[in-house]
Parts: C-alpha cells; structure tokens; sequence
C-alpha cells in the first residue's frame, strides 16, 4: 500500500473510532441506594416482588408506573438536584423525586406498609448498593397532624438531623431522635453526594406511631442479615365503605374503595383508595378503578 493510501486509511478509521466511542451511553451513576430501616416504599415493593406483590399499596404504585421502577429501586435520584431540592421537585412529587417512572411512590394513601415506632431515639438502616465517600444525609418527618390521604408537599416536613461528609457502606446505620406524633409519618431522607457529582437519592419511608386509629400493614422482613424488622407482619382488616354518589373524574380528589365516578361517558368503581392526578384516569390505571 502506497504511503498516501496508508495514511486515508488511517484516518478514516480514527474517524470511524471517535464516531463510535462519541455514540456510546454516558456511564451510569456510581452511586445508589435506599432507605432499607425502616424501609422506603420503594424498598417495601422491591422486597414483595414486583410481578406479585401483596400489599394493595404496591398493588396501586406498580399499576399506575410498571414494574421496572421497583427493579430500579435503588435509583430514586436527580442527577442535577446540588442541595436544590426544593427548586426542582415539586410539591405532591417528593417521593419520585419528580420522575414519572416512579410516580406510584406519590400515591397519597393510608394503607402504605409502615414501620411501628416509638418517639425517641431510633436506628436508621441506609442500603447503598454503590457507596459514595463524602456524602451528606438529611433526614427529616412530617409534621404533627399531617394527612396521608393528601400529596407530601415540602411545607409538610420537619427537619430532623443532617450527618455531613458522611462515608457510608452498603448498610450504614444512624441514630435520630423521632419527635412526638400520633398515627401514620412519613420519615423522608435525602442523600446528597458532596464531591464529583451533583446527584442526590430519595426515600419516603413509612413509620407509624400508634394512637392514629386502624394502622396499617407492616412492611415484609428485609431480606438482609443486617437489619431486623421492628415487628411482624399483621393483617390490615379494613372495612368496606358505601359506595358513594357518582360523579365526574377530576385530578387531585381523593377517592375512597367504592367510590363511582363516571369518565369518557362510563362509570367506574374504586377499588384502590387514593388521590387522583393526572394520568391516573380509570380506564389508565384498571388496579384502582373497574368498570361497573
């Protein structure tokens, strides 16, 4: 091969070369994990199993966003959050952190499976599948007389305690003092990681406080050696309401089991209690309504 040929031949394939590394997927994030004590609803349909869970929470959330968000478990984050938590996430969307993929993790209900807590000092468990040195944790609850049939909204929470320049493992434990409160909380924790990356992670865990009337189920044993639960599972026995008047769907009214309302011309039955919001129309989401 003639010099000049060497040298075309050479260059289209350096060319070639930077074309394909320039195609290539950016790297995922290095960094991710949950709360796993008590665990995050994220956590609790990871651990019933995607395909078949058992709580009607998990039932809800895998029907209104699918299955591979509790897959991704783990990845409950903004790339771009930086400490700007409250610039970015909107109020109603804190525990998807404002991601459509993880919109069941929204749902406004008062059967999530929550953990039994006392006030007082209290041992938190955080699983971090991938561990970031230099890390801060945040760790806040909703307020007294706060409503879990209404979307978490920033105004709701508490600030609890910050841990900064933290170096966590797969499971870190912390120990935080829980205020006074009565009935179902939401525990709501915030890893931001400090050097090389802007991402932060996002958990919603729920906790009950007893004294809040009928509680609700408690999240199914974390597989992990390295944490216990606070107490066994018990049944949720609920009783059914009367059907209510219908009426017509609307985004952002809370329906309870046995509610009717009519869209597109149909009626529908709720089977799921929750608070609607866009996207969630009944013939969209059929684990929440049936056609009567």
């Amino acid at each position: 091969m003639q010099p000049r040929n060497r040298l075309a031949a050479w260059a289209a394939t350096t060319i070639a070369l930077g074309t394909s590394i320039a195609l290539l997927p950016a790297s995922p994030a290095s960094a991710h994990g949950s709360m796993s004590n008590p665990p995050s609803r994220a956590y609790v349909c990871k651990n019933e199993g995607p395909e078949t869970p058992r709580s009607d929470a998990c039932k809800a959330a895998v029907a209104v966003g699918g299955t591979q968000a509790f897959y991704d478990w783990h990845e409950v984050s903004r790339l771009d959050a930086g400490g700007r938590h409250r610039e970015i996430i909107p109020d109603g969307q804190l525990c998807s952190a404002g991601r459509e993929k993880y919109r069941g993790l929204d749902l406004a209900r008062t059967d999530w499976p929550a953990t039994s807590v006392s006030p007082g000092p209290f041992t938190v468990t955080y699983h971090a599948t991938a561990p970031h040195a230099d890390s801060n944790f945040e760790f806040y609850i909703t307020r007294e007389g706060w409503d879990p049939s209404q979307p978490l909204r920033w105004s709701d929470l508490v600030h609890i305690r910050t841990f900064t320049h933290q170096n966590p493992t797969t499971f870190t434990n912390w120990t935080i003092d829980l205020p006074q409160r009565t009935g179902r909380h939401i525990l709501y924790t915030i890893w931001q990681r400090v050097v090389g990356s802007e991402e932060a992670f996002y958990s919603c865990s729920d906790i009950d406080f007893g004294g809040g009337g009928t509680p609700g189920p408690e999240p199914s044993p974390d597989p992990s050696p390295t944490t216990s639960p606070t107490s066994s599972p018990s049944p949720d026995p609920t009783a059914t309401p009367t059907p209510q008047p219908g009426g017509t769907w609307q985004a952002g009214t809370s329906y309870a089991v046995g509610d009717q309302v009519t869209y597109d011309g149909r009626t529908y039955r709720c089977i799921q209690a929750h608070t609607a919001q866009p996207g969630w129309e009944p013939p969209a989401v059929p684990a929440l309504w049936q056609p009567v």
